[in-house]
């Protein structure tokens, strides 16, 4: 998978307009990534939640608690602007799975430290929908649900940190520096075990007749 490109060179510029007052400075940031954060939000919503929150509606809070943070923000940016984003986002998801799941069914619904913050773990399910997604085959399709199962069965065996990698990099599309920014562990570690966990996914999907596979 190639490396996702970097924020435009003009983010910080934008920041700094929209703190002085240039509504829209804003809009732009805000929708150089909003794509980027519904994904986020879809892969880490519990399947529960699914009919009654709106991924969209969970990005639009995020982005309304971004703008009335800003300054705040650009007085002391504590990371990247799309990971500061997506941090605001991850509460926001996080505080729905709580009200709406209840504080005590936590466990059913688990969460990865990131920034020293919890945030929801990405769904297997999803995961592996998105996955099956890219089977090229017409004829696979009624094979689909024993499919999930397998794939959903190889993502929830890999170790804890692997997997949050590969989703991080395959799915979320962040750089390797974003990811090991976002796990809290060296660049290399995060490249290596990248490499380590799609080479996995790979072997596990090879068998699959008519899948395209995650490239590197």
């Amino acid at each position: 998978m190639e490396e996702t490109l970097p924020a435009s060179d003009d983010t910080q510029a934008l920041v700094a307009r929209t703190v002085g007052g240039d509504a829209q400075a804003f809009s732009v940031l805000v929708e150089r990534y909003r794509d980027r954060l519904k994904r986020m939000v879809g892969l880490r919503m519990d399947r529960r939640l699914q009919g009654r929150v709106d991924a969209s509606a969970v990005v639009q809070e995020a982005l309304i608690d971004a703008a009335k943070r800003l300054d705040e923000y650009a007085a002391d940016p504590p990371m990247g602007f799309f990971l500061w984003l997506r941090w605001l986002t991850g509460e926001k998801l996080l505080n729905a799975h709580r009200h709406h799941l209840g504080t005590h069914k936590r466990d059913a619904a688990r969460e990865v430290s990131l920034y020293r913050r919890a945030m929801p773990e990405a769904c297997s399910v999803s995961i592996a929908q998105q996955l099956l997604g890219r089977l090229t085959s017409p004829t696979r399709a009624v094979a689909r649900a024993e499919l999930q199962l397998i794939v959903q069965e190889v993502l929830n065996s890999m170790d804890p940190v692997d997997r949050e990698v590969l989703i991080l990099r395959n799915f979320e599309q962040l750089t390797t520096d974003e990811t090991a920014k976002v796990l809290g562990i060296k660049r290399s570690t995060a490249s290596k075990r990248y490499i380590a966990a799609l080479k996995r996914l790979k072997q596990a999907m090879s068998a699959i007749p008519g899948f395209d596979q995650p490239s590197e």
